[in-house]
């Protein structure tokens, strides 16, 4: 189900429950209600409050607009918001109805065009597969048993010689959300197989945690 918010369009008007309903669940995946509560009492840690820096470190990687771009598990949408402004055709993707409805309403009072899903990601697809994936919080946030399903859906998602853009946790601690992704970890959910890798993969982004992110820019081979 999608929420459209445009310049010249009003935010759909939607209570939680509504939104709720027409969420797009999965018995063995969905665990809206628990994020749905740290968004209530304010436990979101993870949420920067503006867009990461590291999306000014992918502009030099990624195509310019109208490049239509997917941000999985968006969250209140920092990283929509910035690159709506830009521009980009803008996908963002989330199952915690308050966040969505928090993002489709700050599109609208700032004029701005993206589509905003409510939508378990392992039960959703797009239209089309898209130039630009920009993977930030989804990973960290999934049991590790989900991962591989997860990334074959990231390369199914992306276009042929498109650009997946990811910044992985690194907690150094076992146990989560959120999730320790070790390099060795993604060298194996993203083989070369499927995915080229550059010759000097990672830089790291800090994040107000006091965690560190791994950035890696891989490019899904043809």
């Amino acid at each position: 189900m999608m929420i459209y918010c445009s310049g010249n369009e009003p935010a759909a008007r939607l209570s939680v429950d509504e939104l709720r309903v027409m969420t797009i669940t999965s018995e063995a995946t969905n665990q809206q209600e628990r994020w749905e509560r740290r968004y209530a009492d304010g436990k979101t840690p993870w949420d920067r409050g503006e867009a990461s820096p590291a999306l000014t470190q992918a502009f030099a990687q990624i195509p310019p607009p109208p490049a239509r771009i997917l941000v999985p598990a968006c969250g209140r949408g920092h990283e929509v918001i910035a690159l709506a402004s830009m521009g980009y055709k803008v996908i963002g993707v989330d199952f915690a109805a308050s966040a969505v409805q928090h993002l489709s309403q700050s599109l609208a009072s700032e004029r701005l065009k993206a589509d905003v899903i409510l939508a378990d990601l392992f039960a959703w697809n797009p239209d089309s597969p898209v130039d630009v994936i920009y993977e930030q919080t989804a990973i960290c946030a999934l049991e590790p048993a989900l991962w591989p399903s997860y990334a074959l859906r990231l390369a199914r998602w992306l276009r042929p010689g498109g650009t997946l853009v990811g910044l992985f946790m690194q907690t150094a601690r076992e146990g989560g959300p959120p999730w320790h992704v070790s390099l060795s970890t993604l060298e194996s959910l993203f083989p070369e197989t499927i995915w080229s890798w550059p010759a000097d993969p990672v830089d790291t982004v800090m994040h107000p945690s006091g965690l560190s992110e791994l950035l890696i820019t891989l490019k899904r081979r043809d």
